[in-house]
């Protein structure tokens, strides 16, 4: 989908179906079309997806809520002559889901007292960008997005209803030249939430502005050395003003041999559409208040080393290796009150991040085979008290074996593991391994496909019950597992 909407038009026509369907009760089917005719160019991507409730575990909730969703994105291109071209399009969401009890699900005048879990969305958004070229090395880029997003949240006894209207500007000027490339630019940023109370609990709006201004260069130092520097400055209203310099070094060592290295500060404006407040569906989540909360700082640095070469005309390897650190100073955590209320507090001390990632690639003729291994080691420093991080997995393992016969074949095995995580309760969650299959058959104009999803059925189900409470009135624990396991889908892609 991301593909497809990122596309520009060719003279020649392009139009694609696809349709999917899964074991899992989903349906999906969506169309591409693009053409360009001499100045006006266009593209239209629609797709309709649907699920019935799904409950594998047979525990009477839902694994896969019952849900449909309709997404309609329209795009017009306008090149005025070879210098200075126009796009404009428009993204329209709209999904309705219903999650919990099944029976609930199925037949809600029988089963009036159970838990469900409604949400009702709606999202309008619009991308538009103008670029014009004043010569072969100087052109200026205007760029503007509206986002409106509004979103009903309900389950028994609480109804979550807000509004989000955002809006993104930027304004730059790039200069490439033979050796050195510059882009200079400013940009407004604009993020209003108006929330429909209907309870006497404090709403929870605000209206946030930021204004921004980045300069931007890369220079061929060397034949053997890229640099890239930035620094950019935002001002955010209510929080004050932000410095944000970075760089990043390429070294080119030699035709198999590269390095890169870089580095930098960023920021994140607090608010209390965070995952721990999701998972509570933001219910007596007390509004952000600026003259409580700060700004979430932040810097990391990263280092890798690129090695690539053909041991024979038919043998080749890749190797990527990778280090990063990341510190988040003053941290947003969603606090507990006396009152039962939740409250998102800076606490007094940094979140980090460290570790490393492997990443090996083996070709073979038409065989390719990926291998890769991350290390994680995040922890919390609140006060001086130093834990685990929940819900990260300290080691996981990434490999795919690919067979791909251009034009005829595809067909992929792949395996995922995850080390054990420490959840938000005190406890261990356990380690588990996901196997899928993939196998797709091309002809000119169209191919079939058959994914074979965990078909280990891999479940969290399987490891014990994921709430306490009763069915009607469930606490949920930690979820960091598949809960949907075994699945298989298949369906056709069809192109015109």
């Amino acid at each position: 989908m991301v593909n497809l909407i990122s596309k520009t038009p060719t003279k020649e026509r392009e139009l694609r179906f696809l349709l999917n369907g899964t074991s899992a009760l989903g349906l999906d089917i969506n169309g591409f079309y693009s053409q360009r005719f001499n100045k006006i160019g266009l593209t239209v991507f629609a797709s309709h997806d649907r699920n019935a409730p799904y409950d594998p575990a047979d525990i009477k909730l839902t694994a896969i809520p019952k849900f449909e969703r309709f997404n309609f994105n329209p795009k017009l291109f306008v090149y005025f002559n070879e210098n200075t071209n126009l796009d404009f399009g428009i993204n329209t969401v709209f999904e309705n889901r219903i999650g919990g009890n099944i029976d609930y699900i199925k037949d809600q005048n029988s089963y009036p007292n159970s838990y469900f879990e409604k949400n009702k969305t709606q999202r309008i958004s619009t991308q538009f960008t103008l670029t014009h070229k004043f010569n072969e090395k100087e052109s200026v880029m205007f760029k503007n997005s509206f986002n409106n997003f509004n979103r009903v949240v309900t389950i028994p006894d609480y109804i979550f209803d807000g509004l989000q209207n955002s809006t993104f500007s930027e304004l730059a000027y790039s200069y490439n030249g033979a050796i050195s490339e510059w882009v200079v630019g400013a940009n407004l940023y604009t993020d209003n939430f108006t929330e429909d109370g209907n309870t006497a609990f404090p709403l929870r709006n605000y209206n946030q502005i930021t204004y921004g201004a980045f300069v931007q260069n890369t220079v061929k130092a060397n034949h053997w050395l890229d640099i890239e520097t930035g620094l950019r400055g935002d001002y955010v209203v209510d929080y004050g003003f932000s410095l944000l310099p970075r760089v990043s070094a390429l070294f080119k060592i030699n035709n198999q041999l590269t390095s890169r290295i870089g580095g930098g500060l960023g920021y994140k404006t607090p608010t209390v559409f965070t995952e721990e407040s999701e998972r509570i569906q933001y219910q007596n989540v007390r509004p952000i208040d600026s003259d409580f909360n700060t700004l979430e700082k932040s810097y990391g640095v990263n280092f890798d080393v690129n090695y690539k070469t053909y041991i024979t005309n038919d043998i080749s390897v890749s190797i990527n290796q990778l280090f990063f650190f990341t510190n988040v100073d003053n941290p947003l955590v969603l606090t507990p009150l006396a009152d039962d209320n939740y409250q998102f507090v800076n606490i007094d001390g940094y979140l980090d991040t460290k570790g490393t990632e492997t990443n090996v690639k083996l070709g073979y003729k038409d065989f390719k085979l990926f291998l890769g291994y991350t290390y994680t080691d995040a922890s919390i420093d609140n006060s001086g008290v130093k834990s685990e991080n929940p819900l990260t997995s300290k080691h996981r393992l990434n490999n795919v074996l690919m067979y791909e016969m251009e034009d005829q074949w595809k067909i992929g095995l792949e395996g995922y593991y995850y080390s054990p995580q420490k959840l938000n309760d005190g406890t261990t969650a356990r380690e588990y391994w996901i196997f899928g299959l993939m196998i797709e058959k091309l002809w000119e104009n169209f191919s079939v496909y058959c994914n074979f999803e965990n078909y280990t059925d891999t479940r969290q189900t399987k490891f014990g019950s994921i709430y306490t409470g009763t069915i009607s009135n469930p606490v949920f624990k930690d979820i960091y597992a598949p809960l949907d396991g075994f699945v298989v889908n298949a369906g056709i892609k069809i192109k015109i």
